[in-house]
């Protein structure tokens, strides 16, 4: 066999259909886009549009909001934490931050701040500087012997202060 001779399995390859070439192909005149109007011709979609009846998405009312001021925290585990330790990529004498942890790969980028939550096991002495903590995650870091210190404690409410 030579490379000149190489070639496609017999309908492998369709042709395009030619449109608007004569009555006889099938595809003639309007070449299958009906007639007239604004839809027969190139680059027109009408998304959404009901021939003048209200359009669905503006007869159904409006639901929710977007917070713009939501924070969006990272969640990191305790367990996740004691394997970078134990890895050697955490020093657990220095103080655990946001930075800290996107050094040593246990995040991979920073969002508003990190969020501690309490699954797995922290056996290390270790102090964290957070944005957040769940209470599971402040009393295995402080039967550890470590410290948990949150930049941001939320107000609290009537209820949670009585």
């Amino acid at each position: 066999m030579k490379l000149s001779e190489l070639a496609d399995k017999p309908g492998a390859r369709k042709a395009k259909r030619r449109l608007g070439r004569g009555i006889g192909s099938g595809k003639g005149k309007t070449a299958g886009r009906g007639v007239k109007g604004q839809k027969a011709r190139a680059g027109v979609a009408v998304k959404g549009f009901e021939g003048g009846q209200m359009p669905l998405h503006r007869r159904l009312p409006k639901r929710g909001f977007k917070n713009i001021f939501a924070r969006t925290l990272n969640e990191v585990n305790l367990g996740r934490v004691q394997k970078a330790i134990e890895a050697g990529k955490l020093d657990p004498a220095a103080t655990i931050d946001v930075e800290a942890l996107v050094k040593a790969g246990v995040l991979r980028r920073a969002k508003h701040g990190v969020r501690l939550l309490g699954d797995g096991e922290l056996t290390a002495k270790a102090d964290f500087v957070v944005d957040g903590a769940s209470k599971s995650a402040v009393e295995a870091v402080e039967k550890a012997g470590g410290s948990v210190k949150i930049l941001t404690p939320r107000p609290q409410t009537d209820e949670q202060a009585a």
